[in-house]
């Protein structure tokens, strides 16, 4: 009877283990499926490849700082929707490579569905002199930097230029690759999308 208690333990322990649920309560694999958007079909991610801790999920998170408060914290490659009672949801993200970094506090001004994209000037003639061009427009889309959805980041000064937006490059996340502006995938910032809204404070850190 005592070794099947130990057993029934040892079982639960890796099933523990496996789940990832040691950090928080994760969101199942099914969250990062295919889904139709508006008239795109958002490809699934294939979960397995990303790791765990930079899947959507809850997790303890001491702050002062209001619930609906959006943290980056561009360190750990985390950003944090804080949820109150001492918990956040947490999304993984790729963040500026380096040169191009920021941080400082912002809020929500606007936020857009599959929005356009418009390339800064200075980025065009940077990637030129590097032998690539890009367009100077881009409509929304599939294939748009922004991805699936934006929230436009301001501040006392007007428009930091800075945005938190969706990606297809799944595989980007947890890494420092973009020109400034914060990465999710596109399941997250579609989630995160709903739940904050105009005026959100935003924590870059």
């Amino acid at each position: 009877m005592r070794a099947k208690s130990i057993l029934m333990g040892l079982v639960l322990a890796g099933m523990a283990a496996f789940s990832g649920c040691t950090t928080g309560e994760q969101t199942s694999a099914s969250a990062y499926g295919g889904l139709t958007d508006a008239s795109f079909r958002v490809p699934p991610v294939p979960i397995y490849k990303v790791d765990q801790k930079y899947r959507r999920q809850t997790v303890p998170y001491a702050t002062d700082e209001a619930p609906g408060t959006i943290i980056v914290d561009t360190g750990a490659k985390f950003l944090y929707y804080v949820l109150g009672d001492g918990q956040a949801l947490r999304y993984g993200i790729g963040v500026g490579k380096a040169g191009f970094e920021w941080h400082g506090t912002a809020h929500v001004e606007r936020k857009r569905e599959w929005p356009d994209w418009s390339a800064p000037s200075a980025m065009i003639v940077r990637e030129r002199t590097r032998g690539h061009i890009i367009p100077a427009h881009m409509e929304g889309g599939l294939m748009n930097p922004l991805g699936a959805r934006a929230l436009y980041l301001y501040n006392e000064k007007g428009d930091t230029g800075y945005r938190l937006h969706g990606s297809p490059e799944w595989w980007s996340i947890g890494k420092a690759v973009s020109a400034g502006c914060i990465r999710l995938m596109n399941q997250d910032i579609i989630d995160l999308y709903d739940r904050a809204s105009i005026g959100t404070k935003v924590i870059v850190i």
